[in-house]
């Protein structure tokens, strides 16, 4: 009989800055949800993996829905827990099965199967010694990150892009009633490129009136301009567009890659939306033999789900890994940012986090 325990703590932590975006104006606190895992033998040797999953209503989740479904995902990878950490062929394995248990045991909610996911890889690197890169059979060199900049005031998003001006990209929440002022406000006071995420708030014609602007602002790539079921919108202004389109929303799971072949050059991998680390690793890979151009994002997670993107970002061409950064205050600590802007991946065991004292 396994002794595997999942707990789970919700966590709200205000934002450093307000933090909106087109299809959520709320924008002062983050909810987010940390699992522990640990089996008996663990818990006598001070031992767990650490998880984490931010609920998106957009996807149907809140801290209530992972709290209903837990037990059903604990039910479904209990019986792998004693394959973790033998050797690593067998607890690679043993991952990848309970991934496909939890994904046999219920359909979509993507954030409660990433904070067991990631708890798991965590724990089970933690017991083989190795970091979660290293289990994954992964590099540690990765992109730097950008940095985010949500909806407010043109003034006010321009103040913050100076602030942020150390960055080699910035991410700019657009979709709202002044998008062209807001991303002349930014290129006023920074010099690098400019990644624009409408988050489906705009339309078509908008959207083909301002490629132009963003062209000449020295934008880099559109993000998900549509609602995420119009793929044939998507296409039309992709199709229009010299910048690339990159699908978020539209582009939630491992089957959702190739319904976007030649709709978009782009698509973007969040751990939350497709399930965790491994769900992560296997979209990244199919999404480079697709010949997708591949950006890796996240929610506004703590570190702890930063440190499992950076596990996998050595996949990407562009890294949004920026969700820590813009907490008032991050719970969790020992995963560091470089001056280079990168998520320094070490050799310390498993996702190399813990809990502040």
């Amino acid at each position: 009989m396994s002794s595997l325990r999942v707990e789970t703590d919700t966590l709200r932590t205000p934002f450093r800055d307000p933090f909106r975006i087109a299809r959520d104006m709320s924008g002062e606190v983050a909810v987010t949800v940390i699992a522990e895992a640990s089996a008996a033998a663990d818990r006598e040797a001070g031992r767990s993996g650490l998880g984490e999953g931010f609920p998106d209503t957009y996807y149907g989740e809140n801290p209530d829905t992972i709290a209903a479904v837990m037990p059903l995902l604990l039910g479904a990878v209990e019986p792998l827990e004693g394959r973790l950490g033998r050797d690593l062929p067998e607890t690679r394995a043993a991952l990848e099965t309970a991934s496909a248990a939890m994904d046999a045991a219920i359909r979509h909610h993507g954030a409660a199967k990433c904070a067991v996911d990631i708890a798991l890889h965590d724990l089970a690197a933690r017991r083989l010694g190795i970091p979660v890169y290293d289990l994954l059979g992964l590099s540690p060199a990765i992109p730097p990150t950008d940095f985010t900049l949500g909806i407010d005031a043109p003034d006010l998003v321009g103040e913050r892009a100076a602030r942020a001006s150390r960055f080699p990209a910035l991410k700019i929440k657009v979709g709202g009633p002044a998008d062209l002022e807001t991303l002349e406000a930014v290129r006023a006071v920074y010099g690098g490129p400019i990644r624009v995420d409408a988050n489906t708030g705009w339309v078509p014609e908008q959207a083909v009136r301002l490629v132009p602007e963003l062209e000449r602002l020295g934008v880099e790539l559109i993000e998900q301009p549509f609602p995420a079921h119009r793929l044939d919108q998507l296409r039309w202004l992709q199709e229009r567009s010299s910048l690339p389109i990159v699908a978020d929303e539209s582009c939630v799971v491992y089957e959702d890659l190739d319904a976007l072949v030649g709709v978009v050059q782009g698509v973007n991998v969040k751990l939350a939306k497709c399930g965790g680390v491994g769900p992560a690793k296997r979209m990244l890979e199919r999404a480079r033999d697709l010949g997708f151009k591949r950006f890796l994002g996240c929610m506004e997670e703590t570190s702890v789900g930063i440190a499992a993107s950076a596990a996998v970002a050595s996949l990407a061409d562009w890294v949004d890994l920026d969700g820590c950064l813009l907490l008032a205050s991050d719970p969790f600590e020992g995963l560091e940012l470089g001056e280079d802007c990168r998520w320094r991946l070490t050799d310390t065991p498993g996702l190399g986090v813990r809990r502040r004292s």
